[in-house]
């Protein structure tokens, strides 16, 4: 049975509770579309972040490279420095040794000197019969022509050169022998004959 205070007479609306009527349908505080916006917006965060980032090491990249180079070329121009400064010795010892007064003690110091500067890249070149190079060769006179060479050769030696790696640090003072005209007309005569035999 009902309750007659329950029933509504025909006709007439229930009454609706004001303040339910007010209270607002959804529960969600943030609609998708500001959802949506903020995750678009975190994400363009942390692309940026991410440029950032990357910009940081690469310039980091860059510097520690720039450094290591800088520390090399320093740590190098030392050592040739030192090296440059040791060759008048290197040229006393090379006379010492020439003239026969490298004996004994010296001779030991001698060549755990030499062995040394070998051991930090240091090179002589400059010998007799090599044909000779302006990069690495100071030619100082001009011993005339000679039949048994095809090139400008070095003559004799009067100061040894010295190289790091590639990079000289002294040239060798040499004199230097010209092929002699007759020679290299007879070569080119001779290398003629050749080709026309083989044809």
């Amino acid at each position: 049975m009902t309750d007659p205070a329950d029933q509504v007479p025909m006709g007439e609306e229930p009454a609706v509770d004001a303040a339910a009527d007010s209270a607002p349908q959804g529960t969600d505080e943030n609609p998708a579309g500001e959802q949506v916006d903020e995750t678009a917006d975190l994400r363009r965060q942390l692309d940026e972040r991410t440029a950032d980032l990357q910009r940081l090491q690469a310039e980091y990249v860059n510097y520690k490279r720039r450094v290591d180079r800088d520390r090399e070329l320093v740590r190098a121009q030392g050592a040739e420095k030192v090296l440059g400064s040791l060759l008048t010795v290197l040229d006393d010892v090379g006379r010492a040794g020439e003239h026969g007064e490298l004996t004994g003690g010296f001779k030991a110091v001698a060549d755990s000197l030499q062995q040394a500067l070998k051991a930090h890249g240091l090179e002589s070149f400059g010998q007799e019969g090599d044909v000779f190079d302006p990069n690495l060769h100071e030619a100082v006179f001009h011993a005339g022509e000679s039949a048994e060479v095809s090139a400008t050769t070095v003559h004799s030696v009067m100061r040894t050169g010295y190289k790091v790696g590639e990079r000289v640090l002294r040239p060798a003072t040499v004199g230097v022998v010209e092929p002699a005209e007759g020679a290299s007309t007879n070569e080119e005569s001779a290398a003629s004959a050749d080709a026309a035999d083989e044809s």
